[in-house]
């Protein structure tokens, strides 16, 4: 049976607001963080623009002291609304909270320290909550796995690539010479590199013929070149077994602080303790 939300503490009550998004007040409450964390970034970036700081210094600050405090509230409120608060101090999102709400506090006792507040941009994070996107992000396991089985063709190709732009910037020296901007072969390979990624800076550029047939071959070779680190991780990715994942959500336990719990779970798979219906 359901709890009867009627019967539940403060405490619970509290919890199920800050620490959840399945309810329409945990959504408003992830929400309005949400978008304080970006006022507050907002608010940190026009402070960086001298014009700007220097006619509004006062009310960038107000709205610093405002959202800090908010932050602080909300700090201590998830603290207190779990019964290990050591779990939620020491966890992933607990330490970035903290970093995102001491900086306005620090720039008090230390010059220059205030511009840290941008550390809540890390709090973003709280969005994959909000849009049960966290349990998508062991994908990218399978992603790393990939990685590392094309570390060893990856490293081959980068190594013929380099040996390419080596020899086509050691021509390009000689064809194009110092009166063209290619003073040196270094300088020749960096133009490769550059030409080669397809990056086209445009501070140096060949103007006989023959150089400029040289970078045309360089650059529809830049295109191939960038195909092919794709096509091998693709290939080992294709390869990683696909789990299926069980439906999730945004149910944390209030004893240990854990998530992802299976959609319809009645108690945490860590403790055994029983979660909010």
């Amino acid at each position: 049976m359901k709890q009867n939300s009627s019967h539940k503490t403060w405490k619970e009550k509290l919890h199920e607001i800050i620490y959840e998004a399945d309810t329409r007040a945990g959504k408003s409450f992830d929400l309005i963080i949400l978008i304080m964390i970006l006022a507050s970034i907002i608010v940190v970036m026009l402070e960086s623009v001298s014009y700007l700081n220097d006619q509004y210094a006062s009310i960038f600050n107000l709205l610093e002291w405002v959202i800090t405090i908010v932050f602080t509230i909300e700090y201590i409120l998830r603290v207190i609304t779990i019964n290990k608060p050591k779990k939620y101090i020491f966890s992933f999102f607990g330490i970035i909270d903290f970093l995102a709400t001491v900086p306005k506090y620090l720039s008090l006792l230390f010059v220059g320290t205030h511009a840290l507040v941008a550390l809540r941009a890390l709090r973003l994070l709280r969005v994959f909550r909000i849009l049960k996107l966290a349990r998508f992000i062991g994908e990218s396991n399978n992603l790393t796995k990939a990685l590392i089985a094309s570390r060893a063709k990856i490293s081959v190709f980068l190594f013929a690539v380099l040996i390419v732009s080596i020899i086509l910037g050691t021509v390009m020296y000689l064809i194009e010479g110092p009166e063209h901007g290619f003073n040196s072969i270094p300088k020749s390979v960096y133009w490769c590199i550059v030409t080669l990624t397809t990056v086209g800076y445009g501070d140096i550029s060949p103007e006989t013929p023959i150089g400029q047939f040289i970078a045309s071959v360089v650059m529809i070779l830049g295109y191939g070149i960038i195909a092919v680190p794709t096509g091998i991780v693709s290939a080992e990715y294709s390869k990683q077994p696909k789990a299926s994942l069980p439906p999730l959500n945004t149910q944390h336990c209030q004893n240990c602080n854990l998530s992802n719990h299976a959609d319809g779970a009645k108690f945490c798979h860590n403790c055994g303790n029983k979660l909010h219906s």
